[in-house]
């Protein structure tokens, strides 16, 4: 039987996790075509997408409600910022829409999984 720490139990965890394979791929294609052009973007998503996996792990092994949900709404708004990386490189010409659809795709499932957490551990939230 396989070791998993509880974070590897969540679904959106591991949708992210997906994501950043997923965009691993994408940014190696980016480096062959439009280099100078995208380097920025491809930082800033590579940054985003590694940081919306890192605060849900680490949120999730919080265990006060306030701070977990505040790891979580972190890791929301790193997901939300991939998306619009992807927009970037679309409306830049260096991706087709057709080519980040997946990215985002998964994206907004992650952002929505998110949102439940952020709800379910806001100690504000869940008192009104």
């Amino acid at each position: 039987m396989r070791t998993q720490f509880d974070h590897e139990k969540l679904d959106v965890y591991r949708m992210l996790l997906g994501f950043v394979s997923w965009t691993s791929v994408l940014l190696d294609e980016l480096m062959t075509e439009n280099r100078a052009q995208t380097r920025e973007v491809r930082d800033q998503l590579q940054r985003a997408n590694l940081s919306a996996l890192l605060n849900t792990a680490e949120g999730n092994g919080k265990r006060r409600q306030r701070i977990r949900a505040r790891f979580f709404d972190e890791a929301r708004g790193s997901a939300a910022e991939s998306a619009a990386c992807l927009d970037a490189l679309t409306v830049m010409g260096c991706c087709q829409a057709a080519r980040v659809e997946e990215g985002k795709g998964m994206l907004l499932r992650a952002v929505s999984m998110l949102t439940k957490l952020v709800e379910r551990f806001d100690e504000e939230t869940v008192s009104k």
